[in-house]
């Protein structure tokens, strides 16, 4: 009896315990949003960072894709987001996503360019507990006087 209370606490306890607490990092999930000042479709020279634009992060249910989690953040002055995530969201597809934007004339989202997916989970091989969304982006009411030439380079480039 006594040799198999030692196997027990020795073998035993500890894998349960190690199953049951809870990840020791939360992830970091971060990213940026932009204003389209050109009304491109992508980030130009001419694109300017959104501060305090507000972000939430969504999992969903892979199969039913019924939200199971959900918490918002707000870009710094460099309009930059950083989300703390303590859960492991292993079978659910994961985005982050443009909420609003506080800049009136920069506050219609674009679409395509309205979320990012991101992986959260331990099981995939990646090491680390950053994990980095796409940048995202709102576009301008009307584009800059300057983006029509702006514009003109960037298709002089691609030819």
């Amino acid at each position: 009896m006594g040799r198999l209370l030692i196997l027990f606490t020795l073998c035993v306890l500890p894998a349960l315990v190690t199953a049951t607490r809870p990840a020791r990092n939360p992830f970091i999930v971060q990213g940026s949003v932009y204003c389209d000042t050109c009304r491109a479709g992508f980030e130009t020279s001419a694109t300017t960072c959104i501060p305090d634009a507000k972000v939430r992060l969504e999992c969903k249910d892979r199969d039913s894709l019924q939200l199971l989690y959900s918490i918002e953040g707000v870009t710094d002055s460099t309009g930059k987001y950083k989300i703390l995530v303590a859960d492991d969201h292993e079978d659910q597809l994961c985005d982050a996503v443009l909420v609003s934007s506080p800049q009136g004339d920069c506050a219609t989202v674009d679409p395509g360019r309205d979320r990012a997916a991101v992986i959260l989970t331990r099981y995939n091989g990646i090491i680390s507990d950053n994990r980095f969304a796409n940048s995202m982006g709102f576009l301008k009411d009307q584009p800059l006087s300057e983006c029509t030439q702006l514009l003109k380079q960037y298709q002089e480039e691609e030819e």
